[in-house]
């Protein structure tokens, strides 16, 4: 049995779980609503301010989507009370960050400033000149927009120079060994 799939889901006051006859799961809380279709074989129960997700068989599949359809549903949960958030900063010299109403404004090296307009239910925020944070209610959509930041100008291995994720390690390589003898 799935150690995470059986979890329950405590859902908090003040957000509304429904899901109808297939499968759809509707969450409303106070920093929004967030919608999505689970598997229709997996089986969603909610009583008593518990949600839990079981599974009809020990069939591979059924498995395999047992544990994503519970974090799926409790990272809905999750957003719609608390968020979630993605911090970004920048390495190099003359690269930088500007909030430039709702869009986001970087000089990341090319011959023109990189602007980002960022989807719905997202915004983003440059406190310094080389940090970002994304904020949003859907976790993936939060994620993807990191990473498309972050793909304009990936950290090298040489110098560190790039965006990157807070906290994340870039591998370092030794430059050129030697010149001329």
């Amino acid at each position: 049995m799935s150690r995470i799939g059986r979890a329950p889901i405590t859902i908090p006051a003040g957000v509304t779980v429904n899901v109808d006859e297939e499968n759809l799961v509707h969450v409303k809380g106070p920093k929004g609503e967030l919608s999505r279709k689970i598997n229709k074989d997996m089986k969603i129960t909610i009583e008593d301010g518990v949600l839990t997700v079981a599974r009809p068989s020990d069939d591979k599949t059924h498995r395999s989507l047992h544990g994503l359809s519970r974090t799926l549903i409790n990272n809905m949960v999750v957003g719609v009370t608390q968020g979630f958030t993605k911090n970004l900063e920048i390495n190099g010299v003359g690269y930088r960050a500007a909030k430039q109403g709702k869009n986001l404004s970087l000089a990341l090296g090319y011959s023109h400033p990189v602007v980002i307009e960022p989807p719905a239910g997202i915004t983003l925020d440059a406190p310094t000149a080389t940090t970002i944070t994304v904020h949003g209610i859907d976790k993936e959509l939060v994620g993807a927009v990191a990473a498309n930041i972050r793909g304009w100008r990936e950290p090298e291995p040489y110098k560190g120079k790039g965006v990157k994720y807070a906290g994340e390690h870039i591998r370092r390589k030794e430059g050129k060994a030697g010149g001329k003898k």
